[in-house]
């Protein structure tokens, strides 16, 4: 059994009311334990203090007793945020803040007392990052108001949502039902975090919620809940996951009217900016939803978008450029593909991917051939493979790569059954195989 890190703390006690004394809760040996599983489950790189997980776990070890005594008395200072860019889908890169290990840790401990007090009064339109409900919860209640006639949709874009929230706006939202002061406190001090660049440089911050830390997806829905509630209030069918917003009307010319509402109502009461670019009203069919496209007969398709990023991955991955080994690239492809398609095999109407077979395995075999390197090196490889007799001159053409993986004899080398009993089958492949 995995040694634990001592948590112990003599002056707890185990009858607390869900609002007395949160910090107390949050510091309770079982609540930091759930909270350790999590950060650890969840891996992730160091922040800025360069401590990796098990290296915090020995710091956590020595130190715990004084880390605690410090968040008990309020004296806390979080750790700066550690800048780490990563592209956008649709171009660009957005900024994520990472908090160290530690503070990792803290913030699990934190969200886990006093999610279940926030999550109780949230819209039931609000579907991201909240217990017992998905992406594809949110995607069903859309389907249902599209089935139901609702077939125009409003598209709402936060410009920069997680670096502009307002800062004083949102604790106060927090302190609406978190009353303890210490934990307000130490809330208030990671928000405010400064973030560290690559270079060392620290940028302060007066506005946002790092986007990055365990805490930062439920003040996220803290801050849009008026949003939501407003939105209830209006009548209007609409699902939120985050900051993916969706409102779904009738046609065409009442959702421009509810969106200029919306706008106004978004930058007067949350100082928030929307997008305007970015946001607008069509039909539902030139639309998408969390990587969905929804139709009016109630079919669900996979998005333009998510099938160009998974034809842009599927290229990276089987670059033969890469310095892997076949256990590596094995492991690399299948924790890739079968995350992709354990979300995606949602759609109903799934042609679009499963007409790329063919397509992605051309790629592994261009890999391969690339791999082999030489005519004697693919000489043998084709050996190995089962190809005999003259089929084995194809070793020493000269074609490209691209062309040589459509090559009869390569596809009947690397042939579909054969790629399966690689590890390296397409799952909607293995369901029917």
């Amino acid at each position: 059994m995995e040694q634990r890190i001592n948590t112990t703390d003599q002056g707890q006690q185990n009858d607390l009311t869900p609002q007395a004394d949160l910090l107390r809760q949050i510091l309770q040996p079982g609540n930091l334990q759930a909270a350790w599983r999590a950060v650890k489950a969840n891996k992730g790189g160091p922040g800025v203090d360069g401590k990796t997980i098990d290296e915090t776990r020995q710091h956590l070890r020595q130190h715990w007793a004084g880390i605690a005594e410090k968040l008990r008395a309020g004296n806390y200072q979080s750790a700066a945020i550690k800048a780490v860019s990563i592209p956008k889908a649709g171009g660009g890169v957005r900024t994520l803040g990472i908090p160290t290990v530690q503070d990792r840790l803290i913030q699990q401990a934190i969200l886990q007392v006093i999610s279940p007090i926030f999550d109780v009064t949230l819209s039931e339109h609000s579907y991201g990052f909240r217990p017992n409900r998905s992406a594809h919860d949110a995607v069903t209640a859309a389907r249902n108001f599209v089935k139901s006639g609702k077939t125009w949709v409003i598209d709402i874009d936060l410009k920069n949502f997680f670096d502009q929230v307002n800062q004083d706006k949102l604790m106060h939202l927090v302190s609406r039902k978190v009353g303890d002061k210490t934990l307000l406190k130490l809330i208030g001090g990671y928000l405010r975090a400064p973030l560290q660049h690559a270079d060392g440089t620290r940028q302060p911050r007066t506005r946002g919620t790092p986007q990055g830390g365990p805490i930062s997806p439920l003040l996220a829905n803290i801050i849009l809940d008026p949003l939501d509630k407003e939105l209830e209030r209006r009548g209007v069918s609409f699902v939120r996951y985050a900051d993916d917003i969706a409102i779904f009307v009738s046609s065409q010319r009442a959702g421009e009217r509810i969106l200029a509402s919306v706008i106004a109502w978004l930058e007067r009461h949350l100082g928030l900016e929307v997008n305007r670019d970015k946001s607008g009203v069509g039909p539902v069919e030139k639309s998408a939803l969390l990587g969905f496209r929804l139709h009016r007969d109630g079919e669900i398709s996979i998005a333009p978008k998510a099938i160009t990023r998974l034809k842009d991955r599927v290229k990276e991955l089987w670059d033969a450029r890469l310095s892997r080994t076949r256990d590596e690239m094995r492991q690399q492809w299948r924790s890739y593909i079968d995350g992709w398609w354990n979300y995606f095999q949602f759609s109903t109407q799934r042609w679009t991917v499963t007409a790329l077979g063919g397509w992605i395995r051309r790629h592994m075999r261009k890999c391969f051939w690339l791999r082999w390197h030489n005519p004697k090196g693919r000489r043998n490889a084709l050996a190995r493979l089962g190809v005999t007799g003259r089929a084995l001159g194809v070793a020493a053409c000269r074609r490209g790569a691209w062309p040589m993986a459509r090559h009869v004899v390569v596809q009947n080398a690397l042939k579909t059954r054969t790629l399966i009993r690689y590890g390296l089958g397409l799952p909607w492949d293995l369901q029917t195989a």
